[in-house]
């Protein structure tokens, strides 16, 4: 975006959210800004200049006449140019910021509005990186993105993961593609102690969930000489944790043959293959047939996908947490834990937190909260988003 051209104008209502933008709000939704004819014309990505009701600059925006959020802030200077040198300094600085927390270049490496790059997703695993782009504007430019991450970071492996809900709504097509490099297969990744498969071509989202690393850490300490049960285990993101841990025995839980024959590999590289049980089906369903086989377990953790991806759907969301923390206490042996997850940003903490609870009662059970998690920081948070702060994970012993 190096024209020297003005940038187009879009301008935002009066009283329409202007303090909460200048206090570092990073959305401008679509009954916000007048949409006049010429800003309906503008092509999904566009770049603008974003005034206020009294036509002061605010900054530069992204502009999507399609979605709901109409306007993205890129950066707060009107003079900004959006461009490969632009992008290039936004990975820098988080890079730098993921450099002073792992020493093994494995990481979200860019989240979003969190790290100023609106609906961008990089994920890292040494010398391979994913990039998500979510936004119309980053689909655009998604060779300068990729450009920029190579010059930055020196990946030699890059794939564009052009799925999912959020480019949905953006208007997006789906695409996953390699952009430079080459993928053999599924790339080794090294967290806690065990060694996890990342398919990131065929593999949901970017291969792996680096966001619940520190929550896996967390279990894994429980784990010393326990059986584990790993529902909607994925590629055996807390089951492996846990053997790495000193677990006795994992049985990991998915509907997905291809992500339990990755929790499987992962499992032999890190030298748990006989430890590691997998069991396909759906959770609800094999969680009651586990009860129906009297099983029990000293440590259960469920990480279910977003049950409450939006508003509309919080309450039927919190209704299936709930029944999740019923058919999982049934499972935990007298003096073992139950950890419980959800990535669902609609259902803040202190609802996830009572619907899990009312579950644990409903089953009968005593609970003691140990410990509440979330993402860890290398998935930062906007504080002015609320949306950026979407894992939770609350650990408990039953009795």
């Amino acid at each position: 975006m190096t024209d020297a051209a003005p940038l187009p104008i879009v301008r935002l209502k009066p009283k329409a959210g202007a303090r909460a933008i200048r206090h570092g709000f990073p959305w401008v939704y679509a009954d916000e800004l007048i949409t006049d004819r010429r800003t309906r014309a503008l092509a999904s990505g566009a770049i603008a200049l974003l005034e206020d009701s009294d036509r002061q600059a605010m900054g530069i925006v992204t502009v999507n006449p399609k979605s709901r959020i109409i306007a993205r802030i890129l950066d707060r200077d009107a003079c900004a140019v959006i461009d490969r040198g632009w992008i290039a300094l936004r990975i820098g600085r988080a890079l730098d910021l993921r450099a002073r927390l792992y020493e093994n270049p494995c990481y979200r490496l860019v989240h979003a509005e969190a790290d100023g790059l609106p609906g961008v997703v990089i994920d890292r695993f040494g010398d391979v990186a994913v990039i998500q782009p979510n936004a119309a504007w980053s689909e655009i430019m998604i060779a300068d993105l990729a450009a920029a991450l190579r010059d930055v970071t020196g990946v030699t492996t890059i794939v564009k993961n052009g799925s999912g809900r959020a480019r949905a709504l953006e208007g997006l097509g789906e695409e996953t593609v390699i952009l430079s490099g080459e993928v053999a297969g599924p790339v080794a990744v090294q967290m806690n102690g065990a060694t996890y498969m990342a398919d990131v071509l065929g593999g949901q989202k970017t291969g792996i969930f680096l966001d619940q690393r520190p929550n896996h850490a967390f279990a894994r300490t429980l784990a010393r000489g326990a059986r584990v049960l790993d529902v909607f285990c994925h590629v055996g993101g807390f089951s492996l944790a846990c053997l790495a841990g000193g677990a006795i025995s994992a049985l990991a839980v998915d509907g997905s043959s291809p992500a339990l024959a990755l929790a499987e590999k992962g499992a032999a590289a890190s030298g748990f293959a006989d430890r590691l049980a997998t069991r396909r089906g759906d959770a609800f369903a094999v969680m009651e047939s586990l009860a129906d086989e009297a099983q029990a377990f000293d440590l259960v953790v469920c990480d279910p996908p977003a049950f409450a991806p939006s508003k509309p759907s919080l309450a039927a969301g919190l209704r299936a947490y709930e029944r999740v923390a019923r058919l999982a206490a049934d499972l935990v042996a007298p003096g073992g834990y139950l950890g419980l997850c959800s990535c669902s940003h609609a259902a803040d903490l202190m609802a996830f937190r009572n619907a899990s609870v009312r579950g644990i009662g409903r089953a009968g059970r005593r609970a003691q909260l140990l410990h509440t998690g979330f993402a860890g920081p290398d998935h930062p948070q906007l504080p002015q988003l609320a949306e950026s702060g979407y894992l939770k994970a609350i650990f408990f012993r039953l009795d």
